[in-house]
């Protein structure tokens, strides 16, 4: 079966998040260089931290959150315990999203 068309029958298992990143965290599950999957990780948690601002406006998402929903959106495989991780999701959750952020995704998201 062609990649194509297991891509289009998988189903969405986290809604709020979406099919890429679901394609994401398998294409981080699949990396066999340490650093690189650890980079991809952290880059994962932010846009699912941005989606679910975009989803969830009224409840920001923590790192604890998001460090749980990549481990099951990977099944087990990644672990987000590693110092950059950490760090990265420190520096983000000093500064909310504001609503101006806010507002320019939601115009994003109407183009």
């Amino acid at each position: 079966m062609e990649q194509g068309n297991l891509r289009k029958t998988t189903i969405v298992r986290m809604r709020n998040y979406g099919r890429i990143i679901q394609d994401m965290v398998q294409l981080a599950v699949n990396e066999q260089e340490v650093e690189k999957q650890q980079a991809m990780i952290v880059y994962i948690a932010q846009c699912m931290r941005q989606k679910n601002a975009i989803w969830n406006r009224e409840q920001e998402s923590g790192v604890e959150r998001l460090k749980e929903d990549i481990r099951v959106l990977s099944r087990g495989a990644l672990n987000c315990d590693f110092a950059e991780f950490d760090e990265m999701m420190n520096r983000l959750a000093l500064r909310p999203l504001q609503a101006s952020d806010r507002q320019m995704m939601q115009k994003k998201k109407k183009k």
